[in-house]
């Protein structure tokens, strides 16, 4: 029940502060940007409304990304991807078998924040 009421309160707090008129005068102007450089705007809008529903549920940005995208903003796509994020304290503890499915893991991982970043990118965001 305290969390109905504190999900309830942050939903009048939203209205109270225009959250809502504010993100639509973002997507606006998302759309609009994406229209003068000939993007696809449904993309655009449903990133943009994406990131507000990770607003509003709370959830922040994966640090894995963000660790992913510094590297790629710094140095860009290079081969030894997996092992510069690999963390090696951690991976020298391993057996033989556990570093296979870290590194698969690290990989996966990757990939998935390779495509996310590409997105981004290829919106403008």
């Amino acid at each position: 029940m305290e969390e109905l009421k504190n999900m309830a309160r942050a939903a009048k707090q939203r209205l109270k502060n225009n959250f809502w008129e504010e993100c639509k005068r973002c997507v606006d102007a998302g759309a609009e940007t994406a229209r003068e450089r000939g993007l696809n705007e449904v993309k655009v809008k449903s990133t943009l409304k994406g990131r507000v529903k990770e607003e509003i549920k709370g959830e922040k940005q994966d640090e894995f990304y963000l660790k992913v995208k510094k590297l790629l903003d710094s140095e860009g796509e290079v081969s030894d991807a997996i092992g510069r994020l690999t963390d090696r304290e951690y991976f020298d503890a391993l057996t033989y078998e556990e570093k296979q499915r870290y590194t698969l893991r690290l990989s996966s991982e990757y990939l998935r924040a390779l495509e996310k970043y590409r997105k981004e990118k290829e919106l403008g965001i």
